[in-house]
């Protein structure tokens, strides 16, 4: 029985902040941002937008009422999460009108809670072919104004449908992970920034790649060479092009160019929308899906899965007949069209807007927030959200 991923959506709020400007405004060289890291554009959530309506805007493109009837489990991946102790998947399911009999729950491990999700979510559709799982990456990172990872912030979320007989792409069984405890990136739970250690987290992004790269190849005995494309987690998107360049050496240059030309595609989205933590590798595989021309149905896709802390993942997927057809080019694309560009000083006014933490009572227009959900205030310590 074939198990993967049968629909994905994706939401990104209504904004953006132009990285040249950013540059300028920070007395850098605009090249170092849109060069250097590879980021022209960076989605800025206003207040009415958080992890939980960004995750359901994304899921609310893509399920019809028979989904909504068969997921019985709804899994958030996110280190942005609202609640130390109710799982925003409770809140995306009421907002979605799921079936009650569902579980629904919040995984955390920095950027790779939604692959975690995926690979749960498989083993409890062996067990119960007829249902469907929701896994959910959703994620606004923050590293605060004016520091080292500011120009690697985003928000935005990606909705996977997880099922037998999957439409998009059969996630394969084989798969490899890897985990150290080290202190590459942090958020202390009375931190609403994240901490980091820049070099060494690039550094061990790689280490972490090429260790479940090579037990891959091992428990396999595939090579480079079999694959159409490689996915990587992308804090930023020269970063998976670091971590691919380390093994291109495994194969010819027809195959480099290949790989090289793939993951230039997958690049796209993340490149005007930034790091969106969970869901950085899906995004990053619904930009090589969407955009590009060589894809067909049998060829395999691997995926490289990176949450600081540290876990890495290896895995891979078959790209099923007729995919193209389950993908939203054309809706996502007029999303990006429609977005509004922002000045830095708008950003930071936006960047300094803060939800209550003292029970104060608070309300926020959505007038100009085009989303179907939002979050419109905070009343008795909990948020509230409007489905318009």
């Amino acid at each position: 029985m074939k198990i993967g991923i049968d629909k994905i959506g994706f939401y990104a709020p209504h904004l953006y902040l132009d990285m040249n400007e950013l540059a300028k405004e920070r007395g850098v060289e605009p090249e170092k941002f849109t060069i250097g890291i590879g980021q022209e554009k960076m989605a800025v959530s206003p207040i009415t937008q958080d992890t939980v309506t960004l995750a359901a805007n994304a899921a609310a493109q893509i399920l019809d009422d028979t989904d909504k009837q068969d997921i019985d489990m709804v899994i958030f991946g996110t280190e942005s999460g609202i609640d130390h102790s109710k799982s925003a998947a409770v809140n995306v399911h009421q907002l979605l009108g799921l079936q009650p009999h569902a579980r629904a729950i919040e995984l955390k491990q920095a950027c790779y809670g939604a692959t975690a999700g995926i690979q749960m979510a498989r083993g409890h559709i062996a067990l119960n072919p007829n249902r469907k799982v929701l896994v959910l990456g959703s994620d606004i990172a923050r590293y605060g104004l004016k520091t080292p990872g500011e120009s690697t912030q985003g928000a935005g979320a990606v909705a996977l449908l997880i099922s037998a007989e999957p439409r998009i792409m059969e996630i394969e069984q084989e798969s490899t992970y890897y985990t150290d405890d080290i202190m590459d990136f942090w958020r202390p739970v009375y931190s609403d920034t994240a901490f980091v250690d820049g070099k060494y987290s690039n550094e061990q992004y790689i280490a972490f790649f090429q260790k479940v790269w090579n037990s891959y190849k091992e428990q396999t005995d595939r090579s480079l060479e079999d694959f159409a494309a490689i996915c990587f987690h992308l804090p930023y998107t020269k970063m998976g092009l670091k971590a691919l360049r380390t093994v291109l050496d495994e194969v010819g240059e027809e195959t480099q160019t290949r790989l090289k030309d793939q993951y230039q595609l997958s690049t796209q989205y993340n490149r005007n929308i930034g790091n969106i933590y969970t869901g950085s590798l899906y995004l990053s595989l619904l930009s090589l899906l969407e955009n590009s021309e060589e894809l067909k149905a049998g060829d395999k896709i691997g995926m490289y899965s990176y949450g600081s802390g540290a876990v890495g993942e290896f895995f891979s997927g078959i790209l099923q007949e007729g995919f193209e057809k389950q993908l939203h080019h054309t809706e996502h694309n007029a999303m990006f069209e429609k977005r509004q560009k922002i000045s830095v000083s708008e950003y930071e006014k936006i960047f300094e807007q803060q939800i209550p933490t003292d029970g104060s009572v608070a309300e926020w227009s959505t007038n100009e927030d085009p989303a179907e959900i939002c979050l419109t205030g905070m009343q008795n310590h909990q948020r509230v959200y409007q489905v318009k």
